[in-house]
C-alpha cells in the first residue's frame, strides 16, 4: 500500500489549476496552426492569427489564455493500492482555492444555482472519481468555461434513430451553437451507457490529444466524417465563415439499454485547457 499525502494533492492541484489556464496543450496549438495553413478564407485566417498570437503571449507571460478560467473539473484516477493520508475531497478544494488566488485566476463559482453569491474561491470543483488499478494517483485538472458548456446538449434518442439519428444530433448541436462557444471549437461525444453516463463520456472524451485516434476503426471514422460536417456548416472561426468552425470531434461510447440510445455532446471552445500528473 503506497501512501499519498493530502498536502502533496493540494501543492499539485494548486500547480495544475495554473499552468492548466496558463499554457495551451501542444496538441491543441498544433491543430489550430494545422487549421490555419488550410484555411481558405482572409477573414478566419486573420482571426485565427489572433488566437495563436494569444495563447503565445499568454504562455510567455504566464498569464491566462481566457478571461474566463473555468469551473475546475478536477478527474482523479485513484490506483487501488493508494491510500490517501487525510480528506482528499478538502485536499482538492483547497488546491484550486489557492491555485486560483496565487494565480490571480478569476473567481467564477456561485455557492448556489438560484441565489447565485460567488463563493469567493472558485470552489467547490467538480471532481471525478476512477478507481483504476496500481500504486499511483492520476490528477488532470480541466477548467471548464461556461461559454462552450452552454452550448452542450444531450438527447435519448430511440434505438430506431440509429447513427443517423446520432449524425443529426450531433450537427443539430453544433448548428444551434453557432459562434457562441468561441470557435473554432472541440466536441466530446458520449454514446451509450445512460443519462449521466453518457454526460460524463462526453465530457471525458474532451481530454483525448487532438492527435490521437479512437482506437475503434468505426468510431474513428464516424469522427472523421462528423468533424467534416460540422465544419461544412460553414460558420468558421468565431462565426465569420470559414472552414475552421471544428479541430476535432472525439467520442466515447459503452454498452446501453435495449430501449436506449442516450447521446451527449460536450463542446469545448478552442481553449482547451487540461493538465495532468501522475503521483
Amino acid at each position: 500500500m503506497r501512501e499519498i499525502s493530502a498536502r502533496q494533492i493540494t501543492e499539485t492541484v494548486r500547480r495544475l489549476c495554473m499552468e492548466a489556464c496558463y499554457y495551451l496543450p501542444d496538441d491543441v496549438k498544433k491543430r489550430i496552426e494545422e487549421c490555419r495553413r488550410e484555411e481558405p478564407f482572409p477573414i478566419a485566417c486573420g482571426i485565427l492569427d489572433k488566437i495563436i498570437e494569444n495563447y503565445r503571449i499568454a504562455g510567455e507571460n504566464s498569464v491566462p489564455i481566457c478571461q474566463d478560467t473555468g469551473m475546475a473539473c478536477v478527474f482523479l484516477e485513484i490506483g487501488q493500492d493508494v491510500h490517501i493520508n487525510g480528506d482528499i475531497e478538502e485536499a482538492v478544494n483547497a488546491g484550486v482555492a489557492s491555485g486560483y488566488k496565487d494565480g490571480y485566476l478569476r473567481k467564477s463559482v456561485v455557492s448556489d444555482p438560484i441565489e447565485r453569491v460567488n463563493s469567493g474561491d472558485n470552489t467547490p470543483a467538480m471532481i471525478y472519481y476512477e478507481l483504476v488499478p496500481g500504486d499511483r494517483l492520476t490528477i488532470t485538472v480541466a477548467p471548464k468555461g461556461f461559454g462552450s458548456e452552454n452550448m452542450s446538449q444531450l438527447k435519448m434518442l430511440k434505438p430506431a434513430d440509429g447513427i443517423e439519428g446520432v449524425k443529426d444530433f450531433v450537427l443539430k448541436v453544433a448548428e444551434d451553437a453557432g459562434p457562441n462557444p468561441c470557435p473554432p471549437i472541440i466536441m466530446g461525444v458520449g454514446i451509450g451507457g445512460t443519462f449521466d453516463k453518457a454526460a460524463l463520456m462526453a465530457k471525458k472524451a474532451l481530454l483525448r490529444p487532438l492527435d490521437e485516434k479512437n482506437p475503434d476503426s468505426f468510431y474513428a471514422q464516424l469522427e472523421d466524417e462528423l468533424l467534416e460536417k460540422v465544419n461544412a456548416l460553414g460558420i468558421g472561426p468565431q462565426g465569420f465563415g470559414g472552414r475552421t468552425f471544428c479541430l476535432k470531434v472525439n467520442i466515447n461510447h459503452m454498452a446501453t439499454h435495449i430501449a436506449g440510445l442516450p447521446v451527449a455532446v460536450n463542446i469545448n471552445c478552442h481553449v482547451a485547457r487540461h493538465k495532468t500528473e501522475v503521483l
